[in-house]
Parts: C-alpha cells; sequence; structure tokens
C-alpha cells in the first residue's frame, strides 16, 4: 500500500477510535474501512485492470554472415534464454529491390551499393520477437551497430560474439516501435508492396 492511501486509513482509523464516535456512526466507517483495504490491495499501482503486463513486438534479423556462418541456432538459443517468445519466423533471400526499399533512407549514402551487395549475398532469417520491453531488450542484447566498437564496449553482445564491422554485423533489430511495426510488415504482410513506411536508423 502506498503512503498516501495509508496515511488516509490511519486518519480514519482515529477518528472511529474517537470516544465520542457514535455507536450508529462505527458500523458505517467499519464498512468504509473495508473497502477502502480491498480496493488498495487488489488494485496495485502501475498494473492493468487485469494483472497483466502489455507484451511487445520487435522484428529480428540474422543476416546473410550470420546465416552462413552457422550463427542461427547459438543467437535463437539466446532469443529464448532471454525471455522472448519467436511469434514467426522465414528464412528469405532478398532481392535487390526488396533490400533497397527496406534500407531506402540510406540510397544516396556512399556505402549503399555494398549494403545491398551485402544482403542480398545469401539469405536471411527474419523473426519477430515478442516479450515485456522486447524492443529495447533486443536493442541490448545485440549491441552497438558497429561490431568492431561492440567488441570492446559490449563484448557479450550479439554483435560482438558474431559480427565484424559496422555493415556486416550480423543481426538487425528495430529501434523503435514504430519501426517494428513497419518492419514486421514488411516482411510478414507486404514485402512487395511500397506501401509500408521505409525508414530504419540503423543497419
Amino acid at each position: 500500500m502506498e503512503a498516501k492511501p495509508l496515511s488516509l486509513y490511519y486518519a480514519l482509523l482515529s477518528i472511529l477510535l474517537k470516544p465520542q464516535m457514535t455507536l450508529r456512526t462505527v458500523p458505517l466507517i467499519t464498512k468504509f474501512l473495508v473497502f477502502f483495504l480491498v480496493v488498495s490491495v487488489f488494485q496495485p499501482h502501475g498494473s492493468s485492470s487485469d494483472g497483466s503486463t502489455e507484451k511487445e513486438k520487435t522484428l529480428a534479423m540474422v543476416k546473410p554472415d550470420g546465416v552462413s556462418g552457422n550463427h542461427t541456432d547459438g543467437i535463437k538459443n539466446v532469443i529464448l534464454e532471454s525471455g522472448f517468445s519467436i511469434c514467426r519466423e522465414m528464412i528469405v533471400h532478398l532481392s535487390e529491390e526488396s533490400v533497397a526499399l527496406f534500407y531506402a533512407e540510406h540510397a544516396s549514402k556512399s556505402f549503399f551499393p555494398s549494403l545491398v551487395r551485402y544482403m542480398t549475398s545469401g539469405p536471411v532469417l527474419v523473426m519477430v520477437l515478442e516479450k515485456e520491453n522486447a524492443i529495447a531488450d533486443w536493442r541490448s542484447l545485440i549491441g552497438p551497430t558497429d561490431a568492431l566498437k561492440a567488441k570492446v564496449t559490449h563484448p557479450h553482445s550479439i554483435r560482438a560474439m558474431c559480427g565484424l564491422d559496422a555493415e556486416k554485423n550480423c543481426v538487425h533489430g528495430s529501434d523503435s516501435p514504430q519501426s517494428a511495426e513497419r518492419e514486421i510488415l514488411f516482411f510478414f504482410k507486404e514485402m512487395s508492396s511500397g506501401r509500408v513506411g521505409t525508414k530504419h536508423d540503423e543497419l
């Protein structure tokens, strides 16, 4: 019980115990106190009415170097051991058009042709992960975008263990709820459509 409701409870109790309290008033205040206690116990602060906590979905991708390097099973084990559920998964070999659409915001950058070659060099494993705080937790698990930096600052992250550099960094994770929604739709509902938003802040 929080401090404010508790102080209110004691204030009511002190009124109840005053000598001048009439016998007629006692049952009324007693009923109120019982009701107050029941509500305080069964409606804890910060939880939903049914006691459940809303789960979140995010998109995870094992890139071509992760698949060809036989890291998929190890990565999936880490995912499950970290409390995620894998809702959906598929292996797909991306076309140049699909990569260009998925990474459209990088199209004008010098590394874009290399990125397209890399992402089309072999199949990728795409997964929809679910848990509480899934987006932030998956991002934390994979580590910084640059795998070389990850090896120094986050040596136990997936990118530190499997990635090579900022481009060949083995895995991808959505960076926001909006990105997660777009990316999940891109692969699992509208992969060949141009209707899904294409902004992704990292590789």
